[in-house]
C-alpha cells in the first residue's frame, strides 16, 4: 500500500513574519554588529536575518552607508550629556561630553571608523551638536565661529578615536610604537634641534590628557578666530 503523501501546510498556518519596521532593522542591524562586526553588516546579510528580501530594506535606507549611520545614531544615546547643564567651567565640561563621545566610539573600534564617513541624521546626533553648541555659546564663541567649531571638535573626535581604535586591533601596534619613540628619541641634535631639545616631553602625557588638550586648543581657536 503506498503511504499518503503529507498534507501540504497552508501558508495561511505559519506564524506571520514581524511587520518591518525602521527601529526593527536598526536593531537586527546592531545585532549583528555585535556579534560579527560592522563588516559583516550588509543589506543581504541583513536580509537573511530579517527572512525578507534586500528590496525591502531598500525602502528604508538607501545603501550600507545610510545603514550604518543609522547604527551610530543608536549608539550615540550612550554618550553623556549632563556635562551639558551641570556645574563647573564651561570648557572642562564640553570636553567631558566629547570625552564622551569619544569613548563610545572607541568601545565599537569598526563603528569609529565608519563614523568617519558616516552622517547620522537623529535625535542623539542633534542633542550631540546641540549640547556643544550651547556650551561654545555659553563661553562667549560668536555664533558663526561655533558653528564651524563644532564640526572641528566632532571631526577631532572621531578620527582620535578611529586612530586609537585602529591601533589596539593591530598586533604590531606596541613594535611601532617603540620604533617611534626609538627614532625620535635617537635624533640627532645638530639636524634635528627641535626634537632633541624636547626629547621626552613629546611623549609625555596620557591619551587622555592629550586628547582633553586638543579639545581645548581647538575650542580656544574658535573663541578667538574669526571666519
Amino acid at each position: 500500500m503506498t503511504p499518503a503523501s503529507p498534507t501540504p501546510r497552508s501558508r495561511r498556518e505559519r506564524p506571520a513574519k514581524p511587520a518591518l519596521s525602521h527601529a526593527g532593522i536598526v536593531e537586527a542591524a546592531v545585532r549583528i554588529m555585535r556579534a560579527e562586526g560592522l563588516q559583516r553588516v550588509t543589506m543581504r546579510r541583513l536580509a537573511t536575518e530579517l527572512d525578507t528580501g534586500p528590496a525591502s530594506l531598500y525602502v528604508y535606507f538607501g545603501n550600507t552607508a545610510e545603514l550604518h549611520a543609522a547604527i551610530l545614531e543608536e549608539y550615540l544615546g550612550a554618550v553623556d550629556l549632563g556635562p551639558m547643564t551641570g556645574a563647573g567651567d564651561w570648557r572642562e565640561r564640553l570636553v567631558q561630553v566629547l570625552g564622551s563621545y569619544t569613548g563610545v566610539l572607541f568601545e565599537h573600534p569598526s563603528l569609529a571608523r565608519s563614523a568617519l564617513v558616516a552622517r547620522p541624521t537623529g535625535a542623539n546626533y542633534l542633542a550631540l551638536v546641540e549640547a556643544v553648541l550651547a556650551l561654545l555659546d555659553e563661553g562667549g564663541a560668536p555664533g558663526g565661529q561655533a558653528a564651524w567649531g563644532v564640526d572641528v571638535l566632532l571631526q577631532l573626535a572621531t578620527a582620535a578615536a578611529a586612530e586609537q581604535a585602529t591601533r589596539s586591533e593591530a598586533d604590531s601596534a606596541e613594535e611601532e610604537h617603540d620604533a617611534l619613540v626609538g627614532a625620535l628619541r635617537g635624533a640627532s641634535a645638530d639636524t634635528y634641534p627641535q626634537i632633541a631639545a624636547l626629547g621626552d616631553d613629546l611623549f609625555s602625557g596620557t591619551p587622555q590628557e592629550r586628547l582633553g588638550w586638543m579639545f581645548r586648543a581647538v575650542v580656544n581657536g574658535a573663541l578667538t578666530t574669526p571666519r
